[in-house]
């Protein structure tokens, strides 16, 4: 996640994720009905029928993963290689773009997951898609402290908590698997996808293009407080954010479908 697009792709899709969700817990506890994993329907004949009945979220992790992995791609400059032979030493080089695709390569296989479950096996099997997310983010956490360890001031803060934010996204993608209709876990997944996703984007901004056009020092104690001032200020506007959608729905369900 080298550079502002780096930063500014994963962070939005996190967030687009956790609206997803935080839509899909509004809509369930309001309407009183089981929408977070909704069973596969039987498909209908016709192909603008058929096209009705997919579910697009699988295809959209997918198509998400392809661009963050061209984009990553597109910005490594030379020749793209694993090992580098040098004065008769090998050496990995590129160790962080090859920690980015390994991250971005993991929710694309929890796409195809999704996309298998839910348009290709005769029963959707929402345990898979649990397993897969969890896995996702079980192999994300380790390369974000392994990604952290040549950095320091302003940088290492940022991403010391969002690692902590995304610790705890994947206690609460884990504990799914054991209590998958349990509407705090809806929420709370859907509140920390946003919290990640709306850090993430403004990560790339402290970093890269800082609103003020003053560059974060990583001397300045200031500085560093700063910016954990401004996560929790993301927190609270993530909570925010959950209520305006939770109004949102009750006013759509309840007084306009």
């Amino acid at each position: 996640m080298g550079g502002f697009e780096g930063h500014l792709f994963p962070g939005l899709f996190f967030l687009f994720y956790g609206l997803y969700h935080g839509r899909l817990f509004s809509k369930a506890s309001i309407c009183n009905c089981f929408v977070q994993y909704p069973p596969t329907h039987p498909w209908s004949k016709g192909r603008w029928a058929k096209l009705q009945q997919i579910y697009y979220v699988g295809f959209l992790k997918i198509l998400g993963a392809c661009i963050l992995v061209a984009q990553e791609l597109n910005n490594i400059p030379g020749q793209f290689a694993l090992i580098t032979k040098l004065f008769y030493q090998r050496n990995f080089i590129y160790r962080k773009e090859w920690q980015h695709l390994t991250l971005y390569m993991s929710f694309f296989l929890s796409g195809c997951v999704d996309v298998a479950s839910q348009n290709l096996l005769p029963r959707r099997c929402a345990t898979l898609e649990q397993a897969a997310q969890a896995l996702a983010l079980f192999v994300c956490l380790p390369l974000m402290v392994s990604h952290i360890q040549d950095t320091e001031g302003v940088e290492l803060q940022a991403h010391i908590l969002l690692i902590q934010a995304m610790f705890l996204l994947m206690l609460v993608v884990i504990a799914e698997l054991w209590a998958p209709n349990m509407p705090q876990i809806w929420v709370m997944k859907a509140f920390l996808n946003m919290v990640v996703g709306t850090w993430l984007i403004h990560i790339g901004f402290i970093l890269f293009k800082p609103i003020s056009g003053y560059k974060w020092m990583d001397d300045d104690k200031n500085d560093i407080m700063f910016v954990t001032t401004f996560f929790c200020w993301y927190v609270a506007f993530s909570a925010i954010l959950m209520i305006w959608i939770y109004g949102f729905s009750f006013v759509w369900y309840c007084y306009v479908c």
